[in-house]
Formats: structure tokens, sequence, C-alpha cells
């Protein structure tokens, strides 16, 4: 059952994002290489610097310091103690598309709608702004990059065993059913219950939304059908024993990785980098994918990370800002930089196109790597977070390690009818309104 979440907290955030909206802002413009408009930039991605070089030299009258900061959590913390504080807050910050609901509500991140922000929209696939949106008219970020997940697979072992790459979800049972009776060492992948980002990116595939937005009111949909789906899948596949129920990034995950016992991973476009940290002797031995389908005919997708370019409350220069952020996401030589520089698959369509032109090296064996990336970040759904994504995160840990231990459908089912009530309650104990 949805509920409906209503709270003064968000009517607040709300309000305070119509106020940045009608506010005169002080642009690039006003700037000049004499007095130039100082913007600072918290970011956690390496070498962010060195992007911000290429800027700084293009752009004398607006100038970028790159603040390093230490990943993804302890940046919004420290940010979140600034807005508080009502000082010490950057002008732009890195933040994860799930970290943007809770930054709204904390009134940390200024509607830049009206500072330009949506000249950029046409730049990215349409499931990746409606993050930055959180499917509204305002716009809180202008998207970095993003994480469209996809299926890695043996080929040595697909051909040994005379197996095709499944394009649907019965598909991919069938192969982990046959691959299994094959050679009872081996499995297709596993069911993690250590990565909630993951299983969320599998329910935004079939279309869930585990959080919507009605006006100043929050729904949360974790226990409906699309999820129950997932959820009852998998369920199913543990039960029966096709696939493996142990947590992802082990040392025994690792070592199948190698020996070829885990042949197949339902991973995200930065998978290479994973695969080659932990299995770096299987080079040239996976291929890449799209994610199975529940419906082939109607190819969907899901996000397992990605982060974007948000502008703080506190800046005095949100159109400068906005300037800066659209450049460094969607400029080619900026891109081109942040994919040699930082490492990222960058979120704009047409940028992520034209520098992404030779496989990752640990793919060399697939030349067309990036084409079926591209293929994948295109049929991303819509799916917006929730301003608690970490207790439900946490319930998911929770609960499904329960339930993978349990390898019953029930248990699986369950856990999501408890991820819903832990989600709900919380946000009952924060001072929301929940309303039937």
């Amino acid at each position: 059952m949805r509920a409906s979440v209503r709270t003064g907290a968000i009517a607040t955030a709300v309000a305070a994002a119509l106020i940045m909206t009608g506010c005169s802002a002080d642009g690039g413009s006003e700037g000049s290489a004499d007095e130039p408009i100082e913007l600072t930039y918290w970011t956690w991605a390496p070498n962010m610097d060195k992007v911000a070089d290429i800027w700084n030299a293009e752009h004398p009258e607006i100038q970028v310091t790159v603040n390093k900061q230490d990943g993804g959590d302890p940046a919004i913390t420290k940010l979140l103690t600034a807005i508080k504080a009502g000082s010490g807050a950057p002008d732009l910050i890195q933040a994860e598309y799930q970290k943007i609901p809770t930054l709204v509500s904390s009134d940390a991140l200024a509607d830049i709608s009206g500072a330009g922000a949506n000249d950029a929209a046409d730049e990215f696939p349409a499931g990746v702004w409606d993050s930055v949106t959180l499917g509204g008219d305002a716009v809180y970020a202008i998207p970095q990059d993003t994480g469209p997940m996809m299926f890695y697979y043996r080929e040595d072992v697909f051909a040994q065993y005379g197996l095709t790459v499944p394009t649907t979800w019965d598909e991919y049972a069938e192969t982990a059913r046959a691959l299994h009776a094959a050679d009872p060492s081996k499995y297709l992948g596993t069911f993690s219950a250590n990565d909630a980002g993951w299983f969320a990116g599998l329910a935004q595939q079939a279309e869930a939304e585990w959080w919507s937005i009605d006006g100043d009111a929050w729904g949360v949909g974790i226990d409906e059908a699309p999820t129950q789906q997932v959820a009852e899948y998998w369920g199913g596949l543990v039960a029966e024993g096709a696939i493996d129920n142990k947590p992802m990034y082990t040392p025994e995950w690792n070592a199948a990785l190698n020996d070829g016992t885990q042949a197949g991973w339902l991973g995200a476009v930065w998978g290479p980098g994973v695969l080659s940290g932990n299995a770096a002797d299987t080079a040239g031995l996976w291929k890449a994918a799209p994610l199975p389908n529940w419906d082939a005919s109607a190819p969907s997708n899901g996000n397992w990370g990605g982060s974007s370019t948000a502008v703080t409350t506190q800046s005095k220069h949100p159109e400068a800002a906005v300037e800066f952020a659209t450049w460094l996401n969607t400029d080619p030589e900026a891109v081109q930089a942040l994919v040699d520089e930082a490492g990222i698959y960058p979120a704009a369509t047409a940028a992520a196109a034209a520098v992404l032109t030779e496989a990752p090296e640990f793919f060399s064996n697939q030349p067309d790597f990036y084409d079926v990336a591209a293929e994948a970040a295109q049929s991303v759904a819509p799916f917006t977070y929730g301003p608690n994504v970490n207790v439900a995160f946490s319930a998911y840990n929770d609960e499904f390690a329960k339930a993978a231990e349990a390898k019953t459908v029930d248990a699986f089912l369950a856990a999501v009818t408890a991820m819903q009530k832990i989600t709900v309650d919380d946000l009952e104990s924060s001072g929301f309104t929940i309303a039937e």
C-alpha cells in the first residue's frame, strides 16, 4: 500500500526553492578578469582540480577552487553542518542522486531552474534528468555521471556449455539453471544483500516508485507490485539453488570471479574497474550485454550509482555556479577531462558518445563496449529517491540478509514489507505525518 507523507519540513523546503527561483542572482557576466567571481567546489572524484584548471584558464572572470572531500556521506554531513550554521558551505558540491532529496528537505540545495539550468536538460536521458528535478519543475543539480546497469558474463564459460546471452529475465533464469545443472560449482550470479543500490537499480528497471512527490507530499511505495515482482523472482532462484546467495565484494566473491565459478555479474557501466581490480587475470574473457528485461519489446533499465553537480543555497553566485556546472558536465573538452582524469561515465548523452570511442582495456575483446553502455543509459526508467534513503537502504541490508539466509520466496517478500514499514515509521518518528 502506498502512503502519502506530509511534513512541515518538506513544505519549508519547497517554499525555500520557490523563493530561490524568484530571487535575482549574481551571474557570470558580473565578474571580470580584474575582479573575478570566486567559486568553491566540494567533490570526492579524483583529479577534479585538473579539470577545473581548464575552466579557470578559459574563464578569468569566474575562478573555481576545488576542495577534495572524503567520499559521499562525509561531504554531505559536512555540508549539512555548514548549512545549519549559516556559513562555510561551498558554492557547488558533488551530490549522489539518492542524496538530493535529503539535501533539498534540509534547504541545502538551491533550485537553479531560474539560473539557466533547464538549458542543459536535453543533454541527458530523461530518466537521469528526472533524478535532479525530483519529478517536478524545480532543478537542483546538473547530472555528472551515471551508472546504467549491465550484464557481465564469462564468454569462455558460455561457449564451453553452449549458453546464449539472456535478453529477458525468464531467459536469465533458464540460463542460470542450465549452467548450474551442467556444473554445480558454477553460478550465473548471486543475490547480494550488502548493496541496496544494486537492488534499487533492479527495482527501478521494473518501474518501481519507492518514493514519489505530489506537491509537498511524499509517497512511499516500496511494498508494491514492481518491487514484489523483483523480490519474488530472486527469492525463487535462491530457493531452488539456481544462483548463489552470497554477498558481493567479499574475498569469496572475488575468488569466484577469478576461477569462473561466478560466470556472470549484474553490474553497472563502471564494472570494468571492479573486474580489473578483483579479477585482473580474466581480462579478455568477459563481455558486457544489456541487462535482461521483463519485456523484451519494452526495454527498461535501472541505475546503480551516479552523481551530480549541485549549487548550494549559500552560494552568492548561483548563475555563475550553474554556468560552471553546465560546462563541467556537457562541454566536450570538460567531459573528455572527466573521463581521462576522474574515470567516470558521463551522464551527457552526446558528449559521452563523442569521447568514449575506445573500449576499456579490460574489455579490449569487445570494441562496442560503449555502444552497449549507451544503449543501457538511454533506457533508464525514472526513479525518485526520498529524504530518508539511508534508512531504507539500511533496512534492505538487514532484512534481505535474513531473506538470503532463509532461502524462501516468502522471506524475500517479507523483506520488502519490512523495508516499507521501517521507512514509513522513520518518516513518522522524524516528524512527518503519514496518511494511509
